[in-house]
């Protein structure tokens, strides 16, 4: 069973900079040290780069796409991108997120499924597969532990 891996499009990122989720301004500045984990291409900003945070809502995005309604489960959240071009996302999973995760599995209606912990150090393909194992799973978003922040999509391939 195949599935794909998604960072925010580049046409959502320009979206997202002319004014977030929340309805703001992001904002804009120069990374002082390295690690801000970007959405854009799923990797982590060099210190010196030119990133913006600001409020993304990823569930309401994917039901829109389908013409459906999340409910209570829409929400948005903090995330970095790049503020300028980005070469976006290379294929598979990305090395700057092997620390354990949590698998948010939604149905095509966009209600949540269920919660799946990625251990650091898990194959993530193996979780991934058994997440997709049930038919009624139409979408995951990884996110990081710590703080509940999305991290990038996963759909079926």
């Amino acid at each position: 069973m195949g599935y794909e891996i998604r960072a925010i499009d580049a046409v959502v990122v320009k979206e997202l900079l002319d004014g977030d989720d929340a309805g703001r301004a992001p904002r804009v500045f120069v990374a002082e040290e390295a690690g801000a984990p970007l959405r854009c291409c799923l990797t982590k900003a060099e210190a010196g780069e030119r990133i913006a945070l600001l409020s993304y809502a990823p569930l309401r995005r994917w039901a829109a796409e389908r013409g459906v309604d999340p409910g209570a489960y829409d929400e948005q959240g903090p995330i970095f991108v790049h503020a300028g071009d980005c070469a976006g996302a290379k294929p598979g999973w990305p090395e700057a997120h092997t620390a354990h995760r949590m698998l948010r599995a939604y149905a095509a209606d966009g209600h949540i499924l269920e919660g799946h912990y990625l251990a650091a150090g898990e194959d993530p393909d193996a979780a991934l597969r058994e997440v997709f194992e049930d038919p009624e799973t139409a979408v995951v978003h990884v996110r990081a532990i710590e703080f509940g922040c999305f991290q990038f999509e996963v759909r079926r391939g």
